[in-house]
């Protein structure tokens, strides 16, 4: 129980690092892009600050699939094949970047993560006790599901940018999530109230 809670802490601690990490590099691009006023450059000059921007996220993000690629089975699967799982991905992942490059392989693995996170949030709505939460509480699980598939569509949203229906898609999908499940996280209580007096009312006013 021990080694868990360290594997979680740790888990958290680097995810939260990299978002920040990014987070940074998204400040200083927006900040750096209105005070050297590069929307009135030369395109071939505004894309290629575009790109040196993006090249700098590039290992933040792969980073990010990475931890998003063990930090979600470790809800399915015990410590001992998440292990196993995790180098498995990280193989897998390797010789997906050699042969088809590094878009590829963080897409293939945000794939992975983002099938086996429905797998979560489908068990946690229905009520399931074999998705490993740290909390106990339905609609928290439920919140906690809906934030992390927030994040694995994030993600996906930054890779499928140029695709304008479906940036925009991805956008309202991951905004919905995390609004939700930020909700259901952090008001939890007030949610089983509401419930439970629609319920009182609604058995009140049957005859």
């Amino acid at each position: 129980m021990k080694t868990k809670s360290s594997q979680d802490f740790y888990l958290v601690l680097a995810t939260v690092g990299v978002l920040f990490a990014i987070s940074l590099i998204c400040i200083y691009g927006m900040f750096y892009f209105k005070i050297a006023e590069i929307q009135q450059v030369a395109p071939a000059e505004k894309l290629r600050y575009m790109n040196l921007m993006n090249s700098a996220a590039i290992p933040f993000v792969a980073v990010l699939v990475l931890l998003l690629g063990v930090c979600i089975p470790k809800r399915l699967f015990p410590p001992k094949w998440l292990n196993i799982f995790a180098i498995v991905l990280i193989v897998l992942a390797g010789g997906t970047a050699s042969w088809f490059g590094a878009r590829t392989a963080v897409l293939l693995i945000l794939s992975a993560s983002l099938v086996l996170q429905i797998v979560v949030l489908v068990l946690a709505a229905g009520g399931s006790r074999l998705p490993q939460f740290e909390k106990s509480g339905y609609w928290v699980r439920v919140g906690s599901s809906l934030v992390h598939l927030g994040l694995i569509l994030f993600v996906f949203d930054l890779l499928l940018y140029r695709y304008t229906f479906l940036h925009l898609f991805l956008f309202w999908i991951t905004a919905v999530a995390f609004m939700a499940g930020m909700f259901f996280c952090f008001y939890a209580h007030n949610v089983v109230r509401l419930i439970t007096l629609i319920k009182m009312r609604r058995e009140s006013s049957s005859p």
